[in-house]
């Protein structure tokens, strides 16, 4: 988990291709000449800066030898996690730009050369009504995917504030911060200042240091060089190779890497691989950044504040970190040290059976997948991120270098090719045609309930349907997302007729009233947004027919959360043109009459009922 740090609040081998020897002089004087990689940025005094040491050389030292493994690293989101602003960087224009929806007043964005700055209502302003103006540079920017965060210089030390608004990438629109934040709407003013040094520096950036020991401050900046640092922005290639000091240097001998590279089963020590390594080690890899943690005690996050994390792939990453994992380790000192700073934690980021329910922290759906923990010692049988996942773009991949970026999926993963390595599927077993999205391994077994980022992503827990974790969690589950217009007691009845699976007690709710429409009208914040993007999904609108979801998404449209009411916005440009006449009338499980009127009285008694607790997610 990327937690804030005290004193701030809030595969391919690396193999070298075979090349004739006589080139062996022209790679030589490349690796000479990269060995330095990034330069060092002692100048840049208004912002964190990027300063390999302590055994990280970056990137650029890596391309010299990997030329095709950078270039598919280059081409991703990992790389582009933070990146100093410039006019190249940013994904919107900064020039002349009027943001009028920022917080506190518009926004008004200028671009001077290679410079961007931006005029704000100052967010750490004592006076909410009326906040002072201010003019920043914008220093840096994290994200590209998705949306896009700007940082501003605070003036203080390398200190970096948060301009009010974000971009966002596929609307192409700009939104206030707080909007993209699964978080009611509050009157209570939350200041991101400080938040990349200590939060954000973790896991955007590689071999980040926060060197923080006072709120919102840095070490006295006796230096040109005190402050927050990084070997490099953005997750680089020694996030997850560890440091590559040693092994340029051992590669400098062009002998010893042919050797290498022809010797058959040979391996480079200097180096950690993570698709060679155990199955749990190699996870732990992706688990740095893709998990809720917590620090194991005090002085591991002292320490962590000042020099940053001590975790380098191929270690064991329970050694200094405490993984959340709910249906272990509840009653632990550590989680407990947790829920008593923030009680709301567990509650709010898992469902009750302790399966995660926020993006980004696949690592821990992964630990309770059956795939993984029951493997035992059989590495060819344990799912790890790699059965998946290929962090370079293999050669004879016919995707696009953007469409492969998308996911970093392998090839085999697109389809069941990744599933049926262990488990055979057969027609029989999914009861549905082979050309149909219920015939995929992933949308009954990964469904889309986990949300953050404006969005909702496969949940990494590999399960199977279940009627009863539904009624048992709030959890909705992979057939009721697709088969929209259905109840939970059709479901059920299914599932126990192909399955043998159980059914639960249902209620009249359940059993009268589209599942879909019940999360919709009374679920919790998390559980109405799940639904509203899976009202955007072909699969679902071609399973459940799409001419009835336009009034319910439009009611949607008066959600209390604003993450909710964009999400609903998006699924509503999927739909055609509403026709009142094209309602299938006197469909009671849609709650629509004879006539073609909607059930008031039932519409309005489930809104009444909603689960309107607070919830935030920590996204």
């Amino acid at each position: 988990m990327m937690r804030p740090f005290k004193g701030v609040r809030k595969a391919e081998s690396l193999a070298l291709p075979a090349v004739a020897l006589a080139g062996s002089a022209v790679l030589s004087a490349g690796i000479l000449l990269n060995l330095r990689g990034i330069s060092p940025e002692p100048a840049a005094i208004g912002r964190p800066i990027q300063q390999p040491g302590a055994g990280y050389v970056s990137s650029d030292t890596c391309r010299a030898c990997h030329p095709s493994q950078y270039a598919s690293w280059h081409a991703s989101y990992h790389r582009t996690m933070t990146q100093v602003a410039s006019p190249r960087t940013v994904i919107t224009s900064f020039d002349g730009v009027t943001v009028d929806n920022a917080p506190g007043g518009s926004m008004q964005l200028e671009q001077h050369g290679e410079q961007l700055w931006a005029e704000f209502a100052d967010p750490d302003d004592g006076a909410p009504d009326a906040p002072r103006r201010i003019k920043r540079q914008v220093v840096m920017a994290t994200g590209s995917h998705n949306q896009q965060i700007y940082w501003y210089a605070t003036g203080n030390s390398r200190v970096l504030g948060q301009l009010p608004a974000i971009w966002l990438v596929a609307e192409r629109t700009w939104i206030p911060r707080r909007a993209a934040i699964m978080a009611p709407p509050t009157s209570t003013h939350v200041s991101e200042t400080g938040a990349w040094n200590g939060i954000c520096v973790a896991c955007h950036s590689t071999d980040g240091r926060p060197e923080l020991d006072a709120p919102f401050g840095t070490k006295p900046a006796s230096s040109l060089t005190a402050g927050t640092r990084a070997a490099e922005f953005g997750v680089a290639c020694e996030m997850c190779h560890g440091p590559g000091a040693v092994h340029a240097d051992a590669n400098r001998n062009p002998l010893r890497r042919y050797r290498l590279h022809f010797q058959t089963g040979a391996s480079d020590d200097t180096i950690v691989q993570p698709a060679h390594l155990d199955p749990r080690r190699a996870s732990e890899v992706c688990g740095q950044c893709h998990a809720f943690w917590e620090f194991p005690d005090s002085q591991s996050e002292r320490d962590a504040n000042s020099r940053g994390l001590p975790y380098r792939p191929g270690q064991d990453l329970a050694a200094t970190r405490f993984i959340v994992q709910p249906t272990k380790n509840l009653d632990s000192p550590a989680l407990k040290a947790l829920l008593a700073a923030d009680a709301g934690f567990v509650r709010d980021v898992f469902w009750s059976d302790g399966m995660v329910r926020a993006t980004g922290r696949e690592y821990n759906g992964l630990l309770d997948s059956p795939c993984f923990k029951n493997a035992g010692a059989d590495a060819r049988r344990t799912m790890t991120c790699f059965s998946c996942h290929v962090m370079h773009k293999p050669a004879g991949d016919r995707r696009s270098m953007r469409e492969w970026a998308n996911g970093q999926l392998a090839a085999t993963a697109t389809g069941n090719e990744a599933c049926t390595t262990c488990h055979a599927t057969t027609r029989e077993h999914s009861h549905h045609r082979a050309d149909s999205a219920g015939s995929s391994c992933v949308e009954c077994h990964m469904p889309h309930t986990t949300y953050g980022l404006l969005k909702t992503i496969r949940s990494h827990q590999i399960s199977s349907p279940s009627a009863s974790a539904t009624m048992a969690t709030g959890r909705p589950n992979a057939c009721n997302l697709c088969h929209l217009d259905k109840t939970l007691a059709w479901t059920a009845d299914y599932l126990e007729r192909w399955y043998r699976t159980p059914s639960p007690t249902l209620g009249e709710d359940e059993q009268s009233v589209a599942a879909s429409v019940l999360w919709l009208l009374k679920g919790d914040a998390g559980q109405r947004a799940i639904v509203a993007q899976a009202m955007g999904r072909l699969a679902a609108q071609q399973a459940s027919g799409s001419a009835w979801l336009a009034p319910y998404l439009a009611l949607t449209q008066k959600d209390h959360y604003d993450a909710v009411r964009i999400i609903a916005a998006r699924s509503l440009k999927t739909l055609p043109p509403f026709r009142r006449d094209d309602l299938p009338k006197g469909n009671r499980q849609l709650l629509i009459n004879d006539d073609g009127t909607f059930d008031a009285a039932r519409v309005n008694r489930l809104v009444r009922e909603r689960d309107n607790r607070r919830l935030v997610y920590r996204e």
